[in-house]
């Protein structure tokens, strides 16, 4: 049912803008939809950032496709989590339903389905995609932490293991490496390196080693080494202009739900280090929406949530826009909100004592309205309704909206597995991050200097051979002795240094002298391991992450 009211014109005066827009709906008053009064966020507000919240079924996920729909056909790259398959639709045209053109109609839409350039990416295992790995140098401590679910002492030591990588030289690429490192810790021959650490209790370190352990053990070490995902590849468009939506598989990962969004927010950080400043602009470099985002903060330290707002605050003015998407308002942090320009509010169900304690709390952040009695019309909110308010051009808040949101043009449910196994084998990504790499490390580096240090040791007796079901003996690794390194502390912008390229001429020859030692494996993997190590000294942001030299 639709008509034109007063109420509903002088509510949608305050959503018009002279800027391009995504349109997310019309005004709805004593249940009845406007078409002509538009609900509009401006394409520039986007990266003031926004929370979608909601019940389960109400629809937060069709929000999030519309969103991401609409800002892909203004030339807006998107990233987008699909925790339970159904956003890989956005790779496939709508199909025509009676609901769906009533919906396009009540919301003044002319409705026509279409598909959207679509890139798959996943961890590595767990979906069809381009895999996303980190080192778990990029990761850092402070996100490793949450992963590993270590209290604040434990990510505090955590923290200072990562210090003695970078000064002892050692790349922490993947899960093997950090092990050994804080085995060569535990070990009598790691004894002054961990006491020269400072305040680092060895029954500590061995938590931190036994949970690294489980990591692996439950298939923690496939998301963890090399190629390391760049995060540039995330701002892309297709030829035609539109930007290029990825889709993160996430369905796998439902019973690792906290390494899933760590992981989202590795990305995140990265692109707050890897991104040159901007300001304000026409519209967004990149929108990045975050579901299921009370994962992220459930059982954070403070270390963590003072990462998370750090980013959220000053990624803004990289271009990027953050949209949280979860149940209640009150599953993210106070100061993580108050950076939440936008807001969509689905049906807030209210049946418990937590729940209308929950309602009020939402009442309450939303600008005064004499249109509606908010504690009542949250919990009425239909499905594809969402009581909203966003910035406008001017930074004020709009006018609060009770909202019908347009149905999205792509697929609202799984696409053919042919066609998302085809959009995958043609990925232009493949190529660069499809193949491990497992180069010399901290692993590697431990490993060889006990064997050296074995083979230049004098024969000593046979020891004793144990029993059966003896436990073995610790693993002594030699003590380490950084060298010195003049880069330290120097403040130099410096990039890891990439292996030279080249190899066997079309005739066969290698080129001979200089040409045959610059295109030596042992020399390329020294080069390679220096530069990885030499970063270290370059110091890390706020969320632990490697610092980066950005792009101008």
């Amino acid at each position: 049912m639709t008509s034109s009211t007063p109420a509903a014109q002088r509510i949608a005066a305050g959503y018009r803008t002279t800027a391009p827009a995504v349109v997310l709906g019309s005004v709805v008053i004593d249940g009845t939809a406007d078409p002509t009064a538009l609900v509009r966020m401006a394409l520039p507000m986007f990266n003031r950032h926004g929370l979608v919240a909601g019940a389960t079924g109400t629809g937060k996920t069709k929000t999030l496709q519309l969103i991401a729909e609409s800002l892909s056909a203004a030339g807006v790259p998107v990233v987008v989590p699909d925790v339970k398959g159904d956003l890989s639709g956005l790779l496939e045209p709508g199909r025509p339903a009676p609901a769906i053109t009533d919906r396009a109609e009540q919301t003044g839409m002319p409705w026509s389905p279409q598909g959207c350039p679509v890139e798959f990416l996943c961890l590595p295992g767990a979906g069809q995609g381009v895999p996303l790995r980190a080192t778990v140098d990029s990761f850092g401590p402070v996100l490793l932490a949450k992963v590993l679910d270590l209290n604040a002492t434990q990510e505090s030591t955590l923290g200072l293991v990562f210090h003695f990588a970078d000064r002892a030289g050692l790349p922490l690429l993947d899960l093997a490496d950090l092990r050994a490192v804080v085995a060569h810790l535990l070990s009598d021959a790691g004894k002054q390196d961990l006491t020269d650490l400072g305040g680092v209790a060895r029954s500590t370190a061995g938590v931190i080693l036994r949970a690294v352990t489980n990591l692996s053990a439950q298939g923690g070490e496939a998301f963890f080494g090399e190629p390391e995902f760049s995060v540039t590849d995330l701002l892309r468009r297709a030829p035609d202009g539109r930007g290029v939506i990825s889709v993160i598989q996430a369905s796998a990962l439902q019973t690792r739900p906290v390494l899933f969004s760590t992981f989202l927010m590795w990305l995140l950080a990265e692109l707050f280090e890897e991104l040159p400043e901007v300001g304000d602009v026409e519209q967004p470099e990149l929108v990045f929406l975050f579901d299921e985002a009370h994962l992220l903060f459930a059982d954070a330290s403070a270390a963590f949530l003072q990462a998370v707002q750090q980013t959220v605050k000053l990624i803004r003015s990289k271009g990027v826009g953050v949209f949280f998407c979860t149940q209640l308002p009150t599953d993210i942090p106070g100061p993580v909100l108050s950076q939440l320009g936008a807001r969509i509010q689905h049906a807030v169900r209210a049946f418990t004592p937590d729940d209308q304690r929950a309602l009020s709390t939402t009442v309450r952040t939303y600008p005064v309205t004499e249109d509606y009695d908010l504690a009542r019309a949250l919990p009425g909110l239909g499905t594809g309704e969402a009581m909203v308010t966003v910035l406008s051009e001017s930074g004020a808040p709009t006018p609060v909206a009770w909202t019908r949101l347009r149905p999205p043009r792509s697929l609202m449910a799984p696409p053919p597995a042919e066609a998302l196994t085809a959009t995958v084998a043609a990925s232009a990504l493949r190529p660069k991050y499809d193949v491990a790499v497992d180069r010399e490390s901290a692993y590697e580096l431990l490993t060889g200097r006990l064997a050296e240090a074995a083979g230049r040791a004098p024969a000593a007796p046979p020891a004793a051979v144990p029993g059966p079901g003896a436990p073995p003996g610790p693993v002594e690794w030699p003590s380490l002795v950084p060298p010195e390194n003049p880069y330290l502390g120097s403040g130099l912008d410096l990039d890891p240094v990439s292996p030279p390229v080249g190899g066997p001429t079309a005739g066969g020859s290698t080129g001979g002298g200089l040409g045959d030692l610059l295109g030596s494996p042992v020399l390329t993997s020294f080069v390679s391991s220096f530069g990885a190590a030499l970063g270290g000294a370059l110091g890390r942001s706020v969320s632990g992450t490697r610092r980066r030299r950005r792009r101008r």
